[in-house]
């Protein structure tokens, strides 16, 4: 082992650089699994006829097929359909696949939890459907859900890793390169690697337990002020 070696200057930078893409990749997925995870969970509640049922069958597809293969789909199948997207925007579109399938899962438990009272409730107001989802179910749900989001988010940062099959040149893949260079270096980067990782997901598991308390605080502070006598 030769951590001096391994730790230059030169090596630390060649990591932060993968890190860097490792960080860019999961930000446009994270977006991207958002937006098509929350689609997909709330059609399926909804339960709209032969929609969700067909969606439920691809996300359950999706959900039971592994990641890698998923990678090797967006990368080498696409372009035979006509579809050419480089080593980075295979990545993000695959992690996109997989994740929004998960989360789309999560969301719909969560809204499923909700008492069917809460919605019967909503729509004898006056309220529509989809005025009772965005103002009643889905705010009741969000704080149910975000631990559960937050940990495939975080899962999600881990599985980049993956795409090192297809050469994308983030961290993992940086630090084999140079440790292919120089077999004293495998456990320094393998050590390196480890605090890279658990760095960016514990910063990311702190600032959503960070949130979840600000939420708390401020749902008991209106309790409170309502039942606060005038």
């Amino acid at each position: 082992m030769d951590f001096a070696g391994a730790f230059q200057w030169m090596n630390i930078q060649f990591l932060l650089d993968g890190l860097w893409v490792t960080l860019q990749v999961t930000f446009y997925a994270i977006i991207f699994s958002l937006i098509l995870g929350g689609i997909f969970g709330v059609v399926r509640y909804m339960g709209i006829p032969i929609l969700s049922k067909a969606l439920g069958l691809v996300v359950d597809i999706i959900r039971n097929l592994p990641l890698l293969l998923i990678i090797f789909f967006t990368y080498f199948a696409l372009p035979q359909l006509g579809i050419r997207l480089n080593i980075f925007w295979a990545a993000v579109g695959a992690l996109t696949i997989f994740e929004s399938a998960m989360i789309s899962e999560i969301i719909r438990g969560g809204l499923n939890a909700i008492p069917k009272g809460q919605a019967e409730a909503g729509i004898s107001t006056g309220l529509t459907r989809v005025q009772t989802l965005v103002y009643i179910l889905l705010p009741q749900a969000v704080r149910s859900m975000a631990p559960s989001i937050v940990s495939q988010l975080i899962a999600l940062i881990k599985d980049t890793s993956l795409a090192t099959i297809i050469s994308l040149p983030e961290l993992t893949h940086n630090a084999k390169i140079i440790y292919n260079q120089n077999t004293a270096y495998v456990i320094p980067m393998f050590v390196i690697m480890t605090f890279l990782y658990w760095l960016v997901c514990y910063t990311l598991s702190k600032f959503s337990k960070y949130l979840s308390n600000r939420r708390s605080s401020k749902a008991t502070a209106k309790d409170g002020a309502l039942k606060t006598p005038a």
